[in-house]
């Protein structure tokens, strides 16, 4: 007689239908944290709904949307076995771009994809999310997990997300607002945030030959401890800004590094002119250049170097954006101004954007 066989399954295949399950039932009391008077339904629908009634208040209703992961930070997290901040970090590199247009974020919803759901790893990072959306003040109102055995490892995974925002059409912020003479301000990471982690992975794991577990006395913390700090969500802060005064532009500074991003929102026939010694970058920056021999126009294209977040507003709006900025508990200062375009001057620079100057002591 032939011997018996048993036919293939899904969980054969790798995937846990039931781990999946336990998985939402854990993070539907994070995901409620995060509800807007908006938010119809609740989680385990096939989409989230937003009461699209509460955009009758605008006159012109521009819909912002915007899209992003988190890069490989999550490599950091998996090894630390961490996984309730990395949310923090998707979240904050979603809305801050949302709210450079003056966009009110509204909703998010996020994707997970692991190569072997665990349910309380997978709640652990929706925490994070919803904690993230409490601070950005929008809804988490859906997303999915994907489980991807064979393409990942089980302790693999990647975060994604997505989100809307609103903004009134006259209110819209942008280089068609920025005139000659307004001032920049910049606003203070919280560390790296989500962005250059493939070269600072690259400088102390394999250039320094440096354990996550290492006490680095910089930081008064262990290496992994600094690397997965938080990315500083602005949002909120953002918007308080437009409301007590006047903006004409923000920047969210990511990938590229602060000129980069800077010129992004500098019109032609303008230049941005960005002042080294009026701040100066976090130990981490220093640690990372130093213990890769990183070259300054490096560090300064591929990282934050201390400011995460900057506004341009007119001169007279300086000291109410200062003012409403030290109220929220932000670090902020003046750091440069917006000129006429003429040939640039050395230091790290762009088309429509400069940094001058050596960073403060």
């Amino acid at each position: 007689m032939p011997p018996e066989t048993s036919g293939a399954s899904y969980a054969a295949a790798g995937v846990d239908i039931e781990a999946g399950d336990r998985a939402v039932e854990l993070m539907k009391e994070w995901v409620k944290k995060t509800q807007r008077p908006e938010v119809v339904g609740g989680l385990g629908g096939f989409a989230g709904l937003f009461d699209a009634s509460a955009l009758k208040r605008y006159e012109r209703p521009l819909l912002a949307s915007a899209t992003d992961g988190v890069g490989t930070k999550v490599d950091l997290a998996r090894k630390m076995g961490v996984y309730d901040t990395i949310g923090h970090d998707l979240v904050g590199m979603v809305v801050d771009d949302l709210v450079v247009c003056g966009a009110e974020p509204l909703f998010m919803t996020d994707y997970i994809c692991v190569g072997k759901v665990f349910p309380d790893r997978v709640a652990a990072i929706v925490k994070g999310i919803a904690e993230g959306c409490v601070l950005a003040g929008c809804a988490l109102v859906g997303g999915e997990t994907a489980e991807h055995p064979g393409l990942l490892g089980e302790d693999e995974f990647d975060v994604a997300g997505a989100g809307t925002g609103v903004v009134e059409a006259d209110r819209l912020l942008g280089a068609d607002r920025i005139r000659k003479g307004d001032a920049i301000i910049a606003m203070a990471s919280s560390g790296l945030h989500s962005n250059g982690y493939s070269l600072v992975r690259h400088v102390v794991f394999d250039r320094a030959g440096w354990a996550l577990d290492r006490q680095v006395e910089e930081f008064g913390r262990t290496l992994g401890e600094e690397l997965l700090e938080p990315t500083r969500i602005y949002s909120l802060d953002c918007l308080a800004l437009t409301r007590t005064t006047t903006v004409h532009g923000f920047s969210h500074i990511t990938g590229g590094g602060l000129a980069n991003n800077l010129a992004r929102v500098i019109p032609d026939g303008l230049h941005a002119i960005v002042d080294r010694s009026t701040w100066r970058p976090g130990a981490v920056f220093d640690v990372v250049g130093k213990a890769g021999q990183v070259e300054r126009a490096e560090l300064e294209k591929t990282l934050n170097m201390g400011v995460g977040m900057m506004a341009v507003v007119p001169e007279e709006s300086v000291d109410a954006a200062l003012t409403t900025l030290a109220d929220r508990g932000l670090d902020a200062w003046v750091a440069g101004t917006v000129v006429e375009r003429q040939s640039t001057g050395r230091g790290a620079h762009t088309a429509g954007a400069e940094l001058t100057g050596e960073y403060a002591k």
